[in-house]
């Protein structure tokens, strides 16, 4: 019979890519990984590895491992929640990854209710963009993930993930203080503020100004809004800025759009059961309803 640590290693290097990725997501040293590896390919009799550079890559026979462990590792995580759920008490630890607005708002307010609540109950909350927190979470480094969608621009679907809306976002377009321009395609020669090159909000940023004719100008990258904002403030650049969690002064013009991002939160398929995954999500979801009305207080 295989041995299921060493299969998970190998299930490891196939999502992160690399030995030395492997060994700092899970504390091991690189050689150590590969010495596992090593007597793995033994017991399977055939190769598991094979050089493409720098790097390594997986063999048939492996992605077929790989194929068998991720359904033993649901089996498992389906064992976990059932032993879970035959406690009278919740408690545990939920790892959640979420983007800046969304922890700064619901994620807060959610964390509060569950303390009163589920006293037993530890969360943990960690930054993370939306083009790496799914792969995380089929990692099993996050239980529960927060992610956006921007229009045109959907984020890829992931075996073994089950996501589900939690609501839409309306996109305002900052025009900069000071600014003279009235829309969009006024823009083609004002200083942009975006999102790092790579992420979905800078792909459906730089899509919708050329479908109004220009390429815009980026001449500030971050991924923080709250500095987006501020640079509108200050008439340095034009902005794209989510409603959620943003209090936009009369100073600068904000033009509604028709767009919204779409705020999902995904959990590993099997893990729903989990009583402890199941009372976060719950009172995310509440939260998040509440965050996202624009007839709530705080919101209008």
């Amino acid at each position: 019979m295989y041995d299921l640590h060493r299969l998970r290693l190998l299930r490891e290097l196939s999502h992160r890519g690399t030995l030395a990725a492997v060994a700092q997501a899970l504390g091991y040293n690189p050689s150590s990984i590969s010495h596992q590896l090593t007597i793995l390919e033994r017991e399977v009799g055939a190769p598991l590895l094979e050089r493409a550079g720098r790097r390594v890559r997986l063999t048939p026979a492996a992605m077929t491992l790989v194929g068998h462990t991720e359904q033993i590792l649901l089996e498992l995580e389906r064992a976990e929640a059932a032993i879970a759920a035959s406690r009278s008490q919740i408690a545990g630890t939920v790892h959640i990854a979420t983007f800046q607005t969304a922890a700064r708002t619901f994620v807060l307010d959610a964390i509060d209710r569950l303390a009163e609540h589920h006293p037993a109950l530890w969360v943990t909350v960690t930054h993370v963009n939306a083009e790496n927190a799914i792969p995380a979470l089929v990692a099993r480094d996050f239980d529960l993930v927060l992610a956006e969608e921007y229009p045109g621009v959907p984020a890829p679907s992931r075996p073994g993930v089950e996501a589900a809306t939690i609501g839409d976002d309306p996109l305002t377009l900052a025009l900069p203080a000071g600014s003279g321009a009235a829309d969009l395609p006024a823009l083609a020669d004002t200083d942009w503020i975006m999102e790092p090159e790579g992420t979905l909000a800078r792909a459906w940023a730089v899509d919708l100004c050329r479908s109004a004719g220009f390429e815009p100008r980026v001449s500030y990258e971050s991924a923080d809004v709250y500095l987006h904002l501020a640079l509108a403030v200050r008439g340095r650049a034009a902005a794209f800025l989510p409603r959620l969690g943003l209090a936009i002064p009369e100073t600068i013009r904000a033009v509604p759009t028709p767009h919204a991002r779409r705020i999902t939160a995904a959990i590993r398929s099997g893990s729903a059961v989990n009583p402890a995954l199941a009372a976060v999500r719950e009172q995310i979801l509440e939260a998040a309803a509440s965050a996202l009305d624009p007839g709530a207080p705080g919101n209008g």
